[in-house]
């Protein structure tokens, strides 16, 4: 076989973004600097309602902070009601290295469900130095990572179902 019979025949598959009525989606939200993180969960909610998913098959799940996001997305992973979890919080630096320690473990724990329990967990958790870069990623400048994660659920969810 030539290079360009071998090309033709390589399978691609890609996330689709539509027909999404059905899809359930668990969002889960820490509330420390929640001054911040609720315009990440209207920018997640804005990108799941704009691409079809049905209000009732959104649920919302808010806990004190990013570190308590693992446990709460295993146990909403282990309850079989959601396809994918998006995960919302924010984490400012300050001047100890509780910031390294938090950021670190939420990550990593959300990392571990995922992969554990097969289901798309997007980390929408930002880290920043300081609260205009929270500020710029929550909305302004950088877009909204809460937009961004949704639509990252959509497409994972989508992928996996084609795998």
């Amino acid at each position: 076989m030539n290079y360009q019979t071998e090309h033709a025949n390589i399978t691609n598959l890609d996330g689709a973004l539509d027909q999404n009525a059905d899809l359930r989606i668990g969002i889960a939200v820490g509330r420390f600097n929640g001054f911040l993180v609720e315009s990440l969960v209207e920018g997640a909610k804005d990108a799941l309602l704009r691409h079809g998913v049905a209000g009732k098959n959104i649920t919302i799940v808010r806990v004190p902070g990013a570190f308590e996001l693992p446990l709460t997305a295993k146990r909403m992973a282990t309850s079989g009601k959601f396809d994918a979890i998006v995960v919302l919080g924010a984490i400012i630096r300050g001047a100890t290295p509780h910031f390294d320690i938090v950021a670190s473990e939420s990550a990593k724990g959300l990392s571990h469900v995922a992969l554990h329990h097969d289901i798309p967990v997007i980390n929408g958790i930002l880290t920043t130095e300081n609260i205009e870069q929270t500020i710029e990623r929550a909305g302004t400048k950088a877009g909204n990572k809460g937009y961004e994660a949704a639509m990252t659920a959509i497409e994972m969810v989508s992928v996996l179902k084609a795998i």
